[in-house]
């Protein structure tokens, strides 16, 4: 079975060196990439810069893959961000992450949101909120379940993840309309409130962060838990500097008291990343719970 690429965070790494591009740039790759159009990867359909709405006269988009065969008329939205930045790659180049989904039959759509340090947290989990609710309203599209939907990310897009696993989506001024049924979340951080604060490091390091510090609590999903929260699992190092191994640990806690099925694991030795063996442990239980919270009983027993 394809894996995802040996560092799933780190292929994002070389676009969070660049967090800092001018808006020009980053709108003069919407206009060049504008144009919606099919194309095949490897059997893959996909169907690029799908707008789910539009933000300071920008359209905000996701690209949908699609399998080649034996779909399962699942879906899964991966959160595009490092650092609440969300860069536009060739979608063609981001199928190998998406492959160990893909080939069990998983639509995966890949979203991106407005970007720090032209937008900052909050701005970013509305984006998110929006995409997922288009996504679950346009579900008959790609012949997926609004109803079964799931959502991973690392990092910054494990927050993002847990943002919609607690919270829900929304349409723009309106209560939550949307909800997924599994979340993976990959080293994510859960409580900001010591990142926002005026003497943070974090908050020096990471425009997206610099918000008003008593809006944290509305954008951390540990503030958020319930019992009626999508069963999570959880991947984070111990060795993680940047993102302690606490984060996950309090949510965990937060889930099993709420009675939330939720399972962490922790890799040994790990920092803010993985190495193979840690990769392919992620790609294999990632791929197993979304099995087993998304599809239905039969289908599971058929898997």
């Amino acid at each position: 079975m394809p894996l995802p690429p040996p560092c799933p965070h780190s292929f994002f790494k070389s676009h969070m060196t660049k967090r800092f591009l001018k808006l020009s740039l980053a709108i003069a790759l919407l206009l060049q990439f504008a144009h919606r159009s099919h194309a095949q990867s490897d059997g893959v359909l996909i169907t690029p810069d799908v707008g789910y709405g539009h933000k300071d006269g920008m359209a905000m988009t996701f690209d949908v893959f699609q399998p080649g065969a034996n779909p399962n008329g699942l879906g899964v939205l991966f959160m595009v961000s490092g650092g609440w930045v969300s860069s536009w790659t060739e979608p063609k180049n981001l199928t190998p992450l998406f492959s160990h989904l893909l080939e069990r039959g998983y639509t995966v759509i890949a979203v991106r949101h407005g970007s720090s340090p032209r937008y900052v947290v909050p701005e970013c989990v509305e984006d998110v909120q929006l995409a997922l609710s288009h996504v679950a309203e346009h579900a008959s599209q790609w012949k997926i379940d609004p109803n079964r939907l799931g959502v991973f990310g690392f990092s910054a897009g494990g927050h993002l993840s847990l943002m919609l696993g607690t919270v829900g989506g929304l349409k723009q001024g309106e209560s939550p309309v949307a909800r997924v049924a599994a979340v993976v979340a990959v080293f994510p951080p859960t409580d900001l409130e010591p990142y926002v604060q005026l003497n943070s490091p974090r908050r020096q390091e990471f425009p997206a962060l610099r918000f008003e510090p008593s809006k944290a609590s509305s954008v951390s999903p540990l503030k958020f838990v319930t019992q009626d929260d999508a069963p999570t699992l959880l991947f984070h190092g111990d060795k993680d500097e940047l993102v302690p191994l606490w984060h996950s640990q309090k949510i965990d806690e937060a889930f099993q008291a709420a009675q939330v099925d939720s399972k962490l694991v922790v890799i040994e030795g790990a920092a803010h990343g993985f190495d193979a063996a840690g990769n392919k442990r992620l790609a294999k239980e990632m791929a197993e719970w979304f099995d087993r919270y998304l599809l239905s009983g039969e289908e599971h027993d058929n898997r």
